[in-house]
């Protein structure tokens, strides 16, 4: 097996969903401390390596509805490139070396890791077939990556952080159903039974619902920062952006959206830099 079959299984592209877990030192005004940054690495490699060992053992139990995918089917599991058993073996070498960087931050941190497993393990197995509860499970592992960076941190999460970052994250969850309900057509129930249940445009609707709902509390957050406000229009273009970039068929994956849409990249880094002028001047 060479070492490109191991990266693709990995999925490390995903791992930028992980950066969540420094939104609570870099939005508390913290990062810049001394060795905050290095204090978030073992969190970050920890939280990484346990999404990877999920996506594995998704991929093992998707095998055979990826291999009739038109995207999916090139994924190592599905075209045969990466065996089962040495898929299971790395699954559970990741799951072991998550949990032992874990247990190096504290015992609260590696509640979150196993929460994430639990819920992502419970996903895979059946919610992902339950209509709204599955967004809503995905939304869960961005707010238990946001608790979990507050912890490794030692930062609080205000309550406004956290509506905005569940309803972002619900909003994207249901773009990314969108997005394959529109892509698959009438092949989507075969490939995701989901999307066969959800009712015609209701995904579409959900999302505008949530879109708003994410500006006006993110607006509100904005509000007790000085000159945050500045960055609510840049929200609001993002959103769009997403909005556009899944209903004209393009991939809902909010990973491969932010890295493949320039105005999408480069409204995520005008934001960063707008916020932490904001927080840092």
């Amino acid at each position: 097996m060479n070492i490109s079959g191991y990266l693709k299984i990995l999925r490390l592209h995903q791992w930028l969903k992980n950066l969540m877990l420094f939104f609570p030192p870099f939005l508390g005004g913290a990062l810049l401390h001394p060795g905050m940054v290095m204090r978030g690495l073992v969190p970050f490699l920890a939280f990484s390596l346990a999404s990877s060992a999920t996506y594995i053992f998704n991929d093992l139990r998707d095998i055979e509805r990826d291999r009739q995918h038109p995207d999916k089917c090139a994924r190592p599991l599905a075209s045969g490139t990466f065996g089962k058993t040495p898929a299971v073996v790395l699954m559970i070498f990741l799951l072991f070396s998550a949990f032992a960087l874990g247990a190096q931050v504290s015992s609260r941190f590696l509640t979150f890791i196993g929460l994430y497993l639990l819920f992502t393990g419970f996903y895979s197995f059946t919610l992902k077939d339950w209509p709204i509860v599955d967004v809503f499970c995905i939304s869960l592992g961005f707010v238990l990556r946001l608790y979990a960076g507050g912890e490794a941190f030692d930062v609080y999460i205000s309550d406004w952080l956290f509506l905005t970052v569940f309803l972002l994250s619900l909003f994207l969850s249901l773009g990314k159903r969108h997005a394959e309900k529109v892509s698959l057509g009438d092949q989507a129930g075969q490939h995701r039974l989901i999307l066969e249940i959800y009712p015609e445009r209701f995904l579409e609707k959900a999302m505008y619902l949530c879109g708003g709902a994410v500006i006006v509390t993110y607006a509100i957050y904005a509000l007790n920062h000085p000159y945050m406000v500045f960055t609510v229009p840049l929200c609001m273009f993002g959103l769009l952006r997403y909005l556009f970039h899944v209903n004209v068929g393009r991939s809902g994956d909010p990973t491969h959206a932010l890295l493949r849409d320039l105005p999408l990249m480069a409204t995520s880094l005008l934001w960063v830099a707008m916020v932490a002028w904001s927080i840092y001047q």
